[in-house]
């Protein structure tokens, strides 16, 4: 994994399978959060949104399909890709999953190969430097297997922190960052950085940008953030 490990949320109340996808997960190089309960899940969504949920659908009190249908209906999360899990194996379930929002559904037992293959190809359209595709937009392209930046065919250096803020703005053009959802996505939760820290390096990339010549494609939203384009 390249920039920024993509951060996946493992949604199982059996022990044992928890912990063994959980070590798989972070044997592929994702950051993996577990939940025990669907109600469990709902909340750490609230409080940082993975890139991606891998959710069992048999499981008490709140389920699967229930957890899937709250996340598809809120704005916030409705991008979020879930991947269902369950031990339905009837073509009707795997409707009901589908048809409730989830972007994928496997059926147990499984194939372990076959799981990780499909995260991967989810995360390549919410994460897709954190999987190793090469990112492009105008006359930028970062490749995050050789970790090379070039603007007009020009090779540009950048710093660690740089390269990932680039490759966040890459995969989502448009969208506009609050400089708190840049320090989640660049620096991490458990590091504390000062906000002011983002528009330092934001500088720095603008900086590294414009030695290749052409206009700014970072632009600031004021009171929001930053977005490419």
């Amino acid at each position: 994994m390249a920039t920024g490990r993509a951060t996946v949320l493992l949604v199982e109340d059996e022990p044992s399978q928890r912990e063994l996808l959980a070590y798989n997960l972070e044997s592929e190089g994702y950051e993996v959060i577990t939940a025990t309960n669907g109600e469990e899940a709902l909340l750490l969504v609230g409080e940082r949104t993975p890139d991606l949920v891998v959710l069992d659908w048999m499981m008490p009190q709140v389920s699967g399909l229930e957890v899937c249908r709250r996340l598809k209906a809120r704005v916030a999360t409705r991008e979020l890709p879930v991947l269902m899990l369950s031990a339905r194996s009837e073509e009707a379930d795997k409707v009901r999953g589908l048809e409730t929002g989830a972007d994928d559904y496997v059926s147990k037992p499984y194939a372990l190969a076959e799981l990780m293959a499909r995260i991967r190809a989810l995360l390549r359209r919410t994460r897709p430097a954190a999987v190793g595709q090469t990112l492009e937009w105008g006359d930028i392209r970062l490749d995050p297997e050789t970790h090379r930046v070039t603007r007009a065919d020009v090779g540009l250096k950048l710093g660690p922190t740089e390269f990932r803020l680039l490759a966040t703005f890459l995969e989502r053009p448009g969208r506009v960052w609050s400089r708190e959802q840049l320090l989640d996505r660049v620096w991490g939760r458990e590091i504390y950085v000062d906000t002011r820290t983002v528009d330092v390096h934001v500088g720095r990339l603008r900086k590294a940008l414009a030695r290749a010549g052409g206009t700014d494609p970072i632009r600031t939203v004021r009171g929001a953030g930053y977005a490419l384009g």
